[in-house]
């Protein structure tokens, strides 16, 4: 081999071995994110006369159409909307607006939330209740996933529902599923294949299919009276 290129190689080799190595290094970090959370709240009609008295509390979440920084339009559907045609509840409700328009709920700030408002108020712990559309009906499978003691009851209006969150939820928490047939943003398989696993593994589950419905099965979910019967019916004895 001649002498030059053997120079040029034994250059070349000690430049490579003079390159740094991959390191791992084992490191923590303490991290903090925050979320603004506006909110209504609201008490049942004899909540200030009944003064020992503690009562359940429902979580509803709404759907991207009414995320954003107007708190009012959270009032557009849901028991939000019942309240302000003026239905009674016989506890309370908790509807926080996510303040993201183009993200998922925060459900770590929602759960703190939550507990905020129970700490404050006279809730009983045992019959918290959880509901969601669209949008919020997949944060609402998410959060039972998260937190899957904290609630008695769950009802998810043409939520996102991916089955793999069928085995994290627990058995305790009673659950209602409701879907338009003829949804064409999210498909009614999605609740389908869910509902149909839960059942295979011995949840209590309830669904109900409208047919010739689209995306708003909410307009008809959150009108039936039974949902909130159904609802005060449920209590953790955990």
């Amino acid at each position: 081999m001649p002498k030059s290129l053997v120079l040029i190689v034994l250059i070349a080799f000690q430049g490579c071995a003079s390159q740094s190595r991959p390191k791992l290094v084992d490191a923590v970090q303490e991290t903090v994110i925050k979320e603004s959370l506006a909110y209504y709240l609201y008490y049942p009609e004899d909540y200030d006369i009944n003064e020992e008295k503690e009562y359940p509390l429902l979580l509803f979440l709404h759907g991207g159409g009414e995320s954003g920084d107007s708190l009012v339009t959270v009032k557009r559907n849901g028991p939000p909307k019942l309240i302000a045609q003026g239905k009674k509840f016989p506890f309370l409700i908790l509807a926080p607006q996510n303040p993201n328009r183009k993200k998922w709920w925060n459900t770590r700030a929602l759960a703190q939330l939550l507990d905020t408002i129970v700490a404050n108020n006279r809730v009983d712990k045992r019959r918290l209740y959880l509901t969601g559309l669209s949008r919020g009906g997949g944060a609402a499978w998410e959060m039972a996933v998260q937190y899957p003691t904290k609630f008695a009851a769950l009802a998810v209006v043409c939520g996102m529902a991916p089955v793999p969150y069928a085995s994290w939820l627990d058995k305790k928490t009673a659950i209602w599923v409701f879907h338009g047939e003829k949804d064409e943003s999210i498909p009614v398989s999605e609740s389908v294949d869910m509902v149909n696993r839960l059942k295979e593994m011995g949840y209590n589950v309830r669904f109900t299919k409208y047919p010739n419905v689209g995306h708003d099965a909410w307009v008809q979910a959150y009108n039936t009276e039974e949902l909130y019967e159904w609802f005060v019916r449920q209590s953790r004895e955990d």
